[in-house]
């Protein structure tokens, strides 16, 4: 109880401590920040490559870890999008779905923390009849992984300079990304 009451003091005077403009640039950077996030889904679910090139940094490193090929570059990046593998994924119904980032700023730096799960229509089975939303045969989870976005405010807004994504199967490199959204607090612990 003293341990966290002595945290929240320094938190409140971390707070108190900057001026009306930096609190009110924290709050637009935060929003701008879970923006870029939310609009990840919706440009992977549709092919816009458009979005990832404008989004990622022109040197931007996308990590799918060992499993998966990522890319270097916005515009390789974006590529990802309009490749094969990933239309047929677009057509068989593929759904990303992410969940709310941790977000870490520092000055024109930001570190997020989040989770996505990829969700696909399942094909097999009988259909479930869901009053006033219709029927369907629901959907399964194909992978849940974390992932760490270190971004850097640009001239034209935030940018991802490096996304790094780990597979959620109890292996430490998924909980390292995860420990990072509470390094804060293991410090002024």
């Amino acid at each position: 109880m003293v341990q966290e009451s002595a945290q929240k003091s320094a938190q409140e005077m971390h707070r108190e401590s900057r001026t009306l403009e930096q609190r009110v640039r924290a709050i637009e950077d935060r929003l701008e920040i879970y923006n870029l996030i939310a609009g990840h889904p919706p440009s992977a679910d549709t092919g816009a490559d458009y979005y990832a090139e404008a989004v990622y940094t022109e040197d931007g490193v996308f990590d799918r870890g060992v499993n998966l090929s990522g890319a270097i570059g916005n515009k390789a990046i974006a590529a990802i999008l309009t490749s094969a593998g990933h239309q047929a994924a677009i057509a068989g119904g593929i759904a990303h779905f992410a969940g709310l980032p941790h977000i870490a700023l520092d000055g024109d730096e930001a570190v997020v923390i989040s989770y996505l799960q990829i969700l696909t229509p399942n094909k097999s089975g009988e259909a479930v009849e869901v009053p006033n939303h219709g029927a369907s045969r629901g959907y399964h989870i194909h992978r849940v992984v974390t992932s760490r976005w270190e971004l850097v405010r640009a001239a034209s807004g935030w940018k991802i300079k490096r996304r790094t994504i780990r597979l959620v199967d109890g292996s430490e490199p998924s909980r390292e990304i995860l420990r990072g959204a509470l390094a804060h607090y293991a410090q002024s612990a």
